[in-house]
């Protein structure tokens, strides 16, 4: 089907530039910011990249002057202080506010200013009201818990509202029983982008009488200032206190600011707590006397020796920014047509049936057209020919390998989530206890979406980077750029298999061991023998390690030796001299019986967000072995079958809906855009689990106890890479990491990929000819073992590194986006199938071996 680009949509990608852009930007990125090659950077609402030339200036400033503690009278303390009080005063005149009537107190972000105020306002006698907006960052919502009575305002009309009620003396102030108030809200949506009126503290001023004189507002103008101005210059309609984080402006320093009108300084009396350099004298007597330090206001606030070196490099900060860009205002206008050109080339986007692509979360009130009202981030989620969401930790993982850059998710801003999403307190809790999180990768609930995807320029940004992020969304998610899936089972015919390998993989995330030909290998409940029960947890966060975070895991190359008794362990790479080149690790947990014993100790490790208790090796040689091999401080823990501590495959693991027939998807059937699609009928339980008790037990590996996968689905899927891409490899089995590897047994047969999508069970016809693992020698052998089909495996970028060198590729998982999304709860990708041992196969030992014959059994044959 055809596809409606940018281009032929009438929205060039590349055009002409107005003077509001700044044109030497792509020289200036490559002078100040090589950490941008090859980079689309889109998350600049977070924290801005820093120039190169802040860091060189800064590093040079610091070498050639020595600077002391501010608190005493050397001649160093003396140049630290008078770069602090110059930098501060900067700090002001950067917003125009007239150091005579405000004062700047320096935290660490901004997130420190606003707990600084809420200290001062909950000591206030009675208590405080507060009130905040919907559209609030979570830092601003904290603040209620310490409140005596709390308020959101849902919408604007809502403080428009009560202003009105506080001006006729219809809301008697402020509208609650404490004698204090406090009226937060952002300056600018860190979600969407909306940009808030900023009249209303001066508005909520202009209210005060002797009925409500003591309400105050706040301003989160943290994104606002990452792009655009704020002018301070107006006393009378300056918010009483502003809050704002550096490092979102220049990229470095990490600090904060919290500017203070002085004419509001009056609660912060009240704070009890002080700290080194706040107070003139203090008494250690039961007496409790001490007297505050009174010629400012930021002398009472700044508890201890302020942050002197990231202070100096501020002022540095102030320099450069000026230098490369001139002002905020020229970067507004900047950001702010480059964000109008992204809105519009992703709104033009549609799939061959009409429906839009991007479903963008825009304020009716906002226009990215006018700076006052829109700043430069745009707001979405993507929908599917069908209607369907896609799920936004897929969108992440494709644009990782594509090395673009931004964020998705709830975005610290629960309000604004849930208003636009149509979220109900309810649901969200539902959602909560159902084990979806805000970096939590089902984000696809009942078909809805529970997050959104956050695209945010910054100063550096280009055109090239809005080309870029919108080809992308052209080639992954609208329709026609997609291949259709290939049918399960081409010939029609029923289709033998055998084993063609068996592999485990001892340590979680490490490299694989496969099974001897001729040697029957144990299948478990929760796996095969020996598959992933050790694993490597950090020595600081006791979380399993992972080869998605860490690629050298691939390196390490563990194998069994059961007539040593020991698992070995190999690294492909170079080591220090004082390490030995194998480890040597009992099998037993009896370590006791060994010459050498190595103590272990059960505490609390998380396994893919699972508390487990591991028994973790607490040797030196281990910890130090596998901390060098990887460069990260970890160590090896084990977690052996035991069915009382057993963790248990996940409850997402369901069987995708069928695909959508293309006669369904005409666009005069497709709901509204930006409506929610109908829901999905319930997805059929998995086979023999009917109640939580009945859940199948697993050890380390991510989600079930086996994977298969096909060898005619994998040769299928290299064809399509090499058909698509002259320079790209095939993939390598062993990039899926999985335990069984069925191949065809007629070679000259027609092959048949994906035939597995239609299988709900699998049976193994055993052989009593073969040798026998160790795990159980004296057990009596079964002839047939059965395992049942659970779901597709979902994918991501980790299927992208090279088990042999370690090193990330772009291959499969792009191919496999375009041609193996199936539909259901975000359609993501998938490619093999999780597997079980049958809970119904009767009794006796249960085995499997290379060579074995598996006999398919597809949904809706008798047994299936």
């Amino acid at each position: 089907m055809a596809t409606l680009s940018c281009t032929e949509a009438g929205l060039p990608l590349q055009t002409d530039v107005p003077p509001v852009y700044i044109k030497n930007i792509d020289d200036l990125r490559k002078k100040e910011y090589p950490m941008l090659k090859d980079t689309v950077y889109l998350d600049h609402a977070a924290v801005t990249p820093y120039p190169k030339s802040l860091i060189e200036q800064s590093s040079r400033n610091l070498m050639q002057n020595l600077f002391g503690n501010p608190h005493s009278n050397s001649a160093s303390s003396q140049l630290s202080m008078r770069h602090i009080e110059d930098v501060r005063l900067r700090a002001l005149r950067f917003l125009k506010a007239d150091p005579n009537s405000f004062d700047l107190v320096f935290v660490a972000n901004a997130t420190a200013g606003i707990k600084l105020v809420m200290e001062a306002f909950r000591e206030q006698p009675g208590g405080f009201w507060y009130g905040y907006h919907n559209d609030a960052h979570t830092s601003l919502i904290g603040m209620r818990e310490a409140a005596s009575e709390q308020r959101c305002f849902h919408h604007d009309e809502e403080v428009v509202d009560w202003m009105r009620a506080l001006s006729t003396g219809s809301c008697r102030a402020p509208c609650h029983r404490a004698q204090h108030g406090l009226f937060a809200y952002p300056a600018q949506s860190n979600l969407n982008g909306r940009r808030l009126p900023l009249s209303w503290p001066g508005r909520l001023r202009s209210l005060r009488q002797p009925s409500n004189p003591n309400i105050y507002s706040l301003l989160d103008a943290a994104a606002l200032l990452s792009t655009s101005p704020l002018d301070l210059s107006n006393y009378s309609q300056a918010p009483d206190y502003t809050v704002f984080s550096f490092y979102k402006i220049f990229g470095f320093p990490d600090l904060g600011a919290l500017i203070i009108r002085k004419g509001s300084a009056l609660p912060f009396a009240s704070r009890k707590y002080f700290g080194g350099g706040t107070v003139e004298s203090v008494t250690c007597t039961n007496e409790g006397w001490y007297t505050r330090k009174e010629d400012s206001i930021h002398e009472q606030l700044e508890d201890g020796t302020l942050p002197i070196h990231s202070i100096v490099a501020l002022g540095t900060a102030f320099d450069v920014h000026q230098k490369l860009f001139g002002s905020l205002e020229r970067i507004s206008t900047h950001t702010s047509f480059l964000a109008n050109h992204l809105y519009e080339n992703l709104s033009s986007l549609r799939h061959a049936n009409g429906l839009p692509v991007c479903t963008i979360y825009k304020d009716r009130r906002s226009s990215y057209q006018d700076a006052s009202t829109q700043g430069p981030i745009v707001a979405f989620n993507i929908r599917h020919r069908n209607g369907e969401w896609a799920s936004n930790a897929e969108v992440e993982t494709l644009a990782a390998i594509r090395n673009i850059q931004f964020r998705t998710g709830g975005l610290c801003n629960p309000g604004g989530i849930a208003s636009l999403l149509g979220l109900e307190p309810e649901e969200i809790r539902r959602n909560y206890f159902a084990g979806r999180r805000c970096d939590n990768e089902n984000d696809v609930h009942q078909g809805n979406p529970t997050g959104a995807i956050r695209l945010s320029i910054g100063a550096m940004s280009n055109m090239e980077d809005i080309t870029t992020v919108v080809r992308f969304m052209e080639e992954f998610f609208v329709d026609g750029q997609c291949q259709p899936r290939p049918g399960a089972g081409f010939s029609g015919s029923k289709v033998d298999f055998y084993v063609e390998t068996v592999t485990i993989y001892p340590i979680k995330s490490c490299g694989s061991w496969q099974i001897p030909q001729g040697m029957a290998w144990d299948i478990r409940p929760e796996g095969l023998a020996w598959d992933r029960e050790w694993c490597l947890i950090h020595q600081g966060t006791r979380a399993a390690l992972s080869q998605k975070r860490i690629p050298r895991m691939a390196l390490l190359r563990p194998t069994i030796d059961f007539e040593g008794g020991v698992l070995r362990v190999r690294f492909d790479g170079i080591l220090p001299p004082s390490l030995p080149d194998e480890l040597v690790i009992p099998l037993s947990l009896n370590s006791a019986s060994f010459q050498d014993p190595m103590s272990t100790s059960s505490c609390p490790s998380r396994v893919c967000g699972d508390a487990v208790s591991a028994y973790t090796y607490t040797s030196p040689e281990i910890a130090a072995f596998f901390t060098a091999a990887l460069s990260t401080p970890c160590t090896l823990a084990r977690y052996p079958p035991d069915p009382s501590t057993s963790r248990h495959s996940k409850l997402h693991l369901q069987p995708p809906k069928p695909r959508t027939p293309p006669e369904a998807l005409r666009s005069e059937q497709q709901p509204v855009p930006g409506a929610f699609p109908p829901t999905p009928p319930p997805s059929p339980p998995l086979p023999n689990i009917t109640t939580p008790a009945q859940t199948l037990p697993i050890l380390l590996s991510n989600e079930s106890p086996i994977l298969t996968i096909s060898r005619s689905s994998l040769n299928h899927l290299n064809q399509t890479i090499v058909q698509n891409s002259s320079h790209a490899k095939p993939a390598e089995a062993s990039v899926f990491r999985a335990n069984i590897i069925l191949a065809q047994s007629d070679p000259t047969a027609t092959p048949v990929p994906y035939d597995e999508d239609e299988w709900s069970s699998l049976r193994i016809l055993g052989s009593s000819s073969s040798t026998s693992t160790s795990t159980s020698p004296n057990a009596p052998s079964t002839a047939d073992t059965s395992l049942d089909v659970l779901a597709p495996c979902r994918r991501c970028q980790m299927v992208c590194i090279d088990q042999t060198t370690a090193e990330r590729s772009e291959e499969p998982f792009v191919t496999l986006a375009k041609t193996r999304r199936l539909e259901g709860d975000g359609q993501k990708v998938f490619f093999g199938v999780h597997c079980a041992l049958k809970r119904e196969g009767g009794g006796g030992r249960k085995t499997i071996r290379v060579g074995d014959r598996v006999l398919p059994v597809r949904k809706g044959e008798y047994g299936g």
